[in-house]
């Protein structure tokens, strides 16, 4: 899962959650469950029964005469919504390239490249090259700086250095000449697993 995601996913559980309850609760007293069901309700809860509301008359007016109160209730509005703006533009921003145009300095007028068509070339390339059982590429990053996330499976006898090099001069040089850009590569190495051989 990406970071992106888990931090996404969350967020979004833990409001969840904390709206669930409050709705919930206000339910409970907006339906007479306490009084019912015979449940005592939380410690200082305000809506206990269907007559109560959530702000009083004394509560609304509590603070009202206190010169603080207007600016520090409309600085905390203001960190609320620039924290939920800030994580609305994180989520519109791309993780990935989208098309890439050929050739970063004097770019091919009309020709694109999707990023789909690449990832699959560039892992059949990788498949190519000695020591490797699979590997699969996902493109990140922006269209101007793309990156190649690659996770390879090594055969059994396979050594990572080796690989490595293969993969350097090999398919990552061959992307970057028929792009014309470029492509940088964060590689994620695993092994294949193998039965123990038995010794008599």
């Amino acid at each position: 899962m990406k970071r992106k995601s888990a931090v996404n996913r969350t967020l979004l559980a833990a409001v969840g959650i904390i709206l669930f309850g409050v709705g919930l609760l206000i339910l409970a007293g907006g339906f007479d469950l306490y009084r019912q069901w015979r449940m005592t309700p939380p410690d200082g809860w305000p809506l206990t029964t269907p007559a109560q509301v959530l702000l009083g008359d004394a509560d609304r007016a509590r603070w009202t005469a206190n010169d603080w109160w207007w600016p520090a209730a409309v600085a905390a509005l203001a960190v609320v919504l620039l924290l939920a703006l800030w994580w609305l533009l994180a989520q519109l921003r791309r993780s990935h390239p989208g098309p890439l145009t050929v050739g970063e300095k004097t770019a091919v007028d009309g020709v694109e490249l999707r990023e789909g068509a690449l990832s699959n070339a560039l892992a059949a390339d990788i498949r190519r090259l000695r020591g490797v059982r699979d590997a699969r590429v996902r493109m990140t990053g922006s269209s101007r700086h793309p990156e190649a996330e690659i996770d390879i499976t090594l055969t059994p006898a396979a050594t990572p250095g080796p690989v490595l090099e293969e993969l350097y001069d090999g398919p990552l040089e061959r992307a970057r000449q028929s792009t014309g850009r470029d492509l940088s590569a964060r590689v994620h190495l695993g092994a294949t697993p193998h039965k123990a051989h038995r010794a008599d």
